[in-house]
């Protein structure tokens, strides 16, 4: 076997967020034919007990803790630099000093990074020759544009800011790099537009999910008391999104559709909320759960599964997991970009409060038991994990140089 460097932003398990999610999936595929070295960064320490699973996969691991607070006094020195304050937010001399040495000792020829800003550690190699694919996932400079928008100064300025110098970087990078990957056609299509000059180096690799695991055919124990007209939002509870989505759910949405189903109930179900998460618990019908075990019986009992994502990149991996679950979804435009839903039984969108809360009634008075069974078949057919991740390896051994007759084990 040959060697591989995997680079990521975030320790890529447990998989149980959108990142995460894809990382370790792609992690797992490459490990089955390359002998991979990781580096990571722990933004939780809880994450640090499941070292021993990813050195089950890998030849090395090396991660380091990622502190919020110093990572944000460091990142202004972005300012003074004229970049995106994300690259020097990800900077640590000792991830560095790791990747140096491994390039030094190692015969290594393959580089994957996941996420533009774990770039910087293998950008301008002199005197090693190596295939680098980089997986942006999605346009990040285009989500911090969209941030902007819905800010007031000076918060919007330093968003715009960070969006352009976040371009820049983005540039640089697939100037860099053999290959540019993204997470869908859209995003693809976005980013050959801002950056033609690196257009034909552009890639797609959609995100899969886990159908054998999310999977409605098993007996999940109810975990809703009260009553059965549930509407569930899933995700991770600290990422700005996901906050603005339920805020505008719950504050502007859900009281409309209380008026016509009273005994509605909205429960976001999700990790680390923040102050502004918790408070929606004083809402009429609203629950915050905080962190779960398994968020499959909270999919499986809710009359549906709604994602009012007003920004949004990529594929959501909270809406294949849903469609996974055979339960119907509604969802704002955003949340279904990438996604060929029209003709897909079980998916509806809606672009303002009306129309969502209407669409959500509709939902709520339909029979519990009904399960839209087409989109689960569709899910499986065109977002499956061991079809899409395997892309990723055949895209290395596409360039020429790379060992054509490499045996996966």
């Amino acid at each position: 076997m040959e060697e591989l460097l995997f680079l990521a932003h975030r320790i890529p398990y447990p998989p149980n967020k959108g990142d995460k999610i894809r990382s370790y999936h792609m992690l797992k595929e490459l490990a089955r034919s390359y002998r991979v070295h990781l580096g990571a960064f722990v933004d939780d320490p809880d994450d640090r007990r499941y070292q021993g699973k990813l050195e089950d996969l890998c030849e090395s691991v090396f991660l380091t803790d990622l502190h919020p607070l110093r990572a944000r006094v460091r990142s202004l020195s972005g300012l003074v630099r004229g970049e995106a304050l994300t690259v020097p937010y990800y900077y640590s001399r000792h991830m560095q000093s790791w990747v140096d040495d491994l390039l030094v000792r190692s015969s290594l020829r393959r580089i994957f990074v996941f996420s533009s800003t774990m770039a910087q550690y293998v950008m301008e190699l002199q005197g090693h020759s190596s295939c680098r694919i980089m997986d942006f996932v999605d346009v990040d400079s285009d989500k911090w544009r969209q941030y902007a928008e819905r800010k007031s100064w000076p918060t919007s300025w330093v968003f715009s800011r960070e969006g352009r110098q976040l371009l820049k970087f983005e540039k640089e990078v697939a100037g860099e790099f053999d290959a540019s990957v993204f997470v869908s056609a859209d995003e693809a299509a976005l980013f050959q537009k801002l950056a033609p000059e690196v257009s034909s180096r552009v890639e797609v690799i959609d995100n899969g999910v886990d159908h054998e695991y999310f999977s409605p055919d098993r007996d999940y124990e109810d975990p809703y008391t009260e009553n059965k007209a549930v509407l569930v939002f899933t995700g991770a509870m600290d990422y700005w999104a996901n906050i603005d989505a339920v805020n505008w759910f719950a504050r502007d949405v859900f009281p409309r559709i209380r008026e016509t189903v009273a005994n509605a109930q909205f429960f976001i179900v999700g990790s680390r909320p923040t102050d502004d998460v918790l408070r929606l618990a004083a809402l009429p019908g609203v629950t915050v759960t905080g962190a779960v075990v398994d968020i499959r019986p909270y999919l499986a009992h809710a009359r549906a599964a709604v994602a009012p994502l007003r920004v949004a990149r990529g594929i959501q991996n909270k809406v294949l997991e849903a469609m996974a679950m055979a339960v119907p979804v509604l969802a704002t435009p955003a949340a279904m970009e990438g996604l060929e839903y029209d003709d897909l039984v079980g998916l509806q969108v809606a672009d303002n409060e009306q129309q969502f809360s209407d669409m959500a009634v509709r939902l709520l008075q339909q029979d519990s038991s009904q399960r839209m069974r087409a989109s689960r078949q569709w899910v499986c057919q065109h977002h499956d994990w061991s079809i899409n991740s395997k892309k990723m390896y055949e895209l290395f051994e596409s360039f020429p140089g790379q060992s054509e007759n490499l045996t996966q084990t």
